[in-house]
């Protein structure tokens, strides 16, 4: 079997952590049970580029054991962690590219090894597996059935090429099911973020002032998660209907410009480019610390930005760079511009996970009986899907709900009864 990983001798404490993250992630192992018993998968090529955590193992495990054949490279530079790659390609017959701190070339060439494994169904987190098919690797095109896609950036990308006509195969946006980015986004960039945040600069957030670019999902989680241990929260937005409902939460909205002068902590989640510019770190106070909880370092302007006005940079702990400015003050970088969650901590809790990648698992398998229908566009993913796995959630907390009875049924699908 064919990998690319650091060390395999890592596989042992990999293997450990991976099923440490199982037992938090129990509705995909509801849906791995049922895999093993069915085989839906089984004859399927897969091609996957996603975070390679614990959480993605168990996931990786659940299509194996579905009948499927994988492969797996990573869909950041930094979001690897080596002891589960390892883990992964001995213990359960996945095929790993990838290497945690991965140079650019590197990179592209786990993409490339992915697709040269001729996948029927691509995983992506960040429409780059997609976009090396479409670009430099059209040979790939010829076995691709369709796809899945796990982020906002991912889709937006997704649809934009669907817009245009370019896009060659059918994607379901898992990103869109409610049981995903309500509990991703949110609860699990919320947390993760601040968690990687802390560990690498170990700052107190209590009287801290946070700016957070960006009030979707994950903006919301964030905000939240800061307010809730005593930070000063400012917004930026470009939706007024989003600042409104900042506003309405609570939180103070401003321009990035005025926010850059009084923040002491920046965290970017908005998808876009270059939400924090050269004119902006100019402006921060001496000791701002940035980071990025989007899925690609292009939020925050590096290259042609700080890396260019910088009069030097030191590394002054892990994952923290310290860049010091032409008007004598400094500003703090966090893993590079990228993930800050998934570079300098673990990423999403793995009760988490288990729910975005439960939408994952099933959204192959649905591929599979409706691909012969399937326009080559972004397809939102089937609300059975999502009502599926709230159900499974459910009880495997322990909690139970109310049925409508015939009556209310009846009642709601008539338009004859009134008040």
């Amino acid at each position: 079997m064919e990998c690319d990983i650091r060390d395999a001798a890592l596989a042992d404490r990999g293997r450990a952590r991976i099923l440490w993250a199982d037992r938090h992630m129990p509705v995909l192992a509801s849906i791995r049970s049922r895999f093993e018993r069915d085989k839906p998968l089984k004859g399927i090529r897969m091609g996957a580029c996603l975070h390679v955590t614990t959480e993605t193992a168990n996931l990786m495990r659940t299509l194996v054991a579905g009948g499927a054949q994988v492969a797996l490279c990573a869909s950041n530079p930094l979001s690897t962690q080596d002891d589960v790659a390892a883990s992964l390609a001995r213990d359960f017959g996945v095929s790993v590219f990838a290497i945690k701190g991965e140079d650019n070339a590197t990179y592209y060439r786990h993409l490339a090894s992915v697709l040269d494994s001729k996948p029927m169904i691509t995983m992506d987190d960040g429409a780059d597996l997609v976009s090396l098919a479409h670009g430099d690797r059209r040979d790939a095109l010829q076995t691709i059935l369709a796809g899945t896609e796990e982020t906002t950036t991912g889709v937006i990308r997704l649809q934009s090429m669907a817009k245009h006509g370019v896009l060659a195969y059918p994607i379901v946006a898992v990103n869109e099911a409610m049981t995903k980015h309500f509990f991703d986004n949110r609860y699990g960039t919320g947390q993760s973020t601040l968690d990687g945040v802390i560990r690498a600069t170990n700052i107190l957030l209590a009287g801290a002032t946070v700016v957070v670019a960006g009030y979707g999902w994950c903006g919301k989680g964030v905000a939240m998660r800061a307010k809730g241990m005593g930070a000063h929260v400012i917004i930026t937005e470009v939706n007024p209907v989003k600042a409104i409902e900042a506003i309405m939460d609570g939180f103070l909205v401003q321009p990035m410009a005025e926010a850059a002068g009084v923040g002491d902590l920046f965290i970017t989640v908005t998808g876009n480019k270059h939400v924090i510019r050269t004119e902006h770190f100019l402006a921060m106070k001496d000791g701002a610390i940035v980071c990025n909880s989007g899925h690609f370092n292009v939020e925050l302007q590096l290259e042609g930005g700080l890396y260019d006005i910088a009069v030097s940079k030191t590394a002054v702990r892990d994952f923290v760079e310290e860049f010091a400015l032409p008007n004598g003050r400094k500003i703090y970088l966090l893993a590079e511009g990228r993930l800050v969650n998934l570079s300098a901590a673990e990423g999403h809790p793995a009760v988490v996970m288990d729910m975005s990648f439960a939408n994952q698992a099933l959204s192959a398998e649905w591929i599979l009986q409706h691909r012969a229908s399937l326009g080559k566009s972004v397809h939102v993913i089937p609300e059975e899907i999502d009502v599926e796995i709230a159900r499974i959630k459910l009880d495997t907390l322990g909690y139970r709900m109310d049925t409508l009875t015939e009556e209310q049924r009846r009642y709601l699908a008539s338009w004859q009864e009134g008040t």
